[in-house]
């Protein structure tokens, strides 16, 4: 890698770590500013009911909607991105495709603890109610359809998007190139599938800050795409699809 292209991954992994701290603040910030509302609107009743805050006065999110569903699955997919970049990181040696994989795996273990940590401030529980199906958030109202989020999942999968069992099994054993063309193959898949539920929140869901993480999302993993492809085709390799 050469030192210009290595100074412009540098600035760009601080600069979204930077983001990522100043989201992380707005979200406390959101959070700190909804509940001094809400004791405020106690007090105004002067009903003696000023330690009790009622989610309504808080502005939280319902446990079904497009808010605590987007925190949710976006966390179990982002998990997955962590795990295949820290495979891949012990199967190959190129400096290109480790250094992307530490910021993927950075970048979303970051906002990952984001969402988890907005889910208990929300006092929401962290797996779907009612026995919903993964993305029911995003169906427009037509209740268990995944809305516009990539294929179906495949066996083993939990979600559009994300590989199966066997992939990763076939990514643990890989290495060298074949490691490097499969995680790069398995991450474009799982980032197209990833910028189509940010979006969605970004038209669906409420919390400003959480709108604000998901439009970053949008714009990040459409970058690191172009970049996934390159790197493809640097291996005459394409995409799957």
């Amino acid at each position: 890698m050469t030192g210009a292209r290595r100074d412009r991954r540098v600035a760009v992994r601080a600069a979204g770590s930077a983001a990522l701290l100043a989201l992380l603040f707005a979200g406390a910030a959101t959070v700190a500013s909804a509940r001094d509302d809400g004791a405020r609107a106690d007090g105004a009743r002067g009903d003696g009911a000023r330690g009790t805050r009622s989610p309504a006065a808080l502005h939280v999110p319902g446990a079904d909607s497009a808010d605590a569903g987007f925190a949710r699955d976006m966390a179990v997919h982002h998990q997955q991105a962590v795990e295949m970049s820290f495979i891949v990181r012990d199967r190959t040696r190129d400096e290109e495709v480790r250094l992307l994989a530490y910021d993927i795996a950075n970048t979303q273990a970051n906002q990952r603890g984001m969402m988890l940590g907005w889910l208990d401030l929300w006092e929401l529980p962290k797996t779907a109610p009612g026995g919903q199906g993964p993305m029911a958030w995003m169906a427009d109202g037509h209740p268990g359809h995944a809305g516009h989020a990539g294929p179906p999942p495949r066996d083993g999968s939990l979600m559009p998007g994300m590989a199966t069992r066997a992939e990763l099994d076939r990514l643990r054993t890989a290495s060298g190139r074949d490691a490097e063309v499969l995680y790069l193959r398995l991450m474009t898949d799982h980032h197209r599938s990833g910028v189509d539920m940010a979006r969605g929140c970004v038209r669906l869901c409420t919390v400003g800050a959480e709108k604000r993480l998901a439009q970053g999302m949008v714009e990040a993993q459409r970058s690191e795409l172009d970049a996934m492809a390159a790197m493809l085709e640097a291996r005459g390799a394409k995409p799957r699809s």
